[in-house]
């Protein structure tokens, strides 16, 4: 009889209650209502542990200006000193360089080139974030300034009209953006 088969779900169980255990003792440090969530205890025990490590991942990570992120640092050139062909060019090379560092742009296609990558080096590449490494996670930047914007070019007719609901104003006329784009992550 080969006991190896049955013994192993033992022994991965006593693992996670020790990773477990090891991830609550470093979270502790940190120790807030969402470690406490009771939602928590009903998850299995490596979905908890998957939750626990990018919890303390999220806490341990430093914030930093996301030009930061690169080695050497991200520096664009100022975009009033670009032509419109130099816009495009550079700005399809961050927007993969931001990818690769899972930062994902979405809601650009209202956006013309230039536009967009005023964005990217205005507001994206100074920005303070944590930089945080979790397997399947990404920072998401909407690049829409207003709700005028979101409602004309991106929402669905159930978010239009539950927006109209909520602050009983009249709503933009939709209409499909300029800009067709397919940026990575989207």
């Amino acid at each position: 009889m080969d006991m190896s088969d049955t013994s192993r779900p033992a022994i991965d169980e006593v693992d996670l209650m020790l990773a477990n255990a090891r991830l609550r003792d470093e979270l502790e440090p940190y120790r807030d209502e969402s470690i406490d969530d009771p939602s928590v205890n009903r998850m299995p025990l490596k979905t908890e542990n998957e939750y626990l490590a990018s919890m303390l991942a999220w806490e341990r990570a430093p914030a930093l200006p996301i030009s930061c992120w690169f080695s050497p640092p991200l520096v664009l050139p100022a975009p009033d000193s670009l032509g419109d062909q130099e816009i495009s060019k550079l700005l399809g090379e961050t927007v993969q360089r931001l990818y690769a560092k899972n930062v994902v742009l979405r809601f650009t296609d209202h956006l013309c080139d230039r536009d967009l990558y005023k964005i990217v080096y205005r507001d994206i590449l100074p920005s303070c974030e944590k930089k945080v490494d979790v397997p399947g996670k990404s920072l998401e930047w909407r690049c829409v300034e207003d709700d005028e914007t979101w409602l004309r070019y991106y929402a669905g007719p159930v978010d239009r009209r539950r927006f109209q609901e909520e602050h009983d104003l009249d709503l933009p006329e939709s209409a499909e953006p300029k800009f067709k784009r397919q940026l990575p992550g989207n």
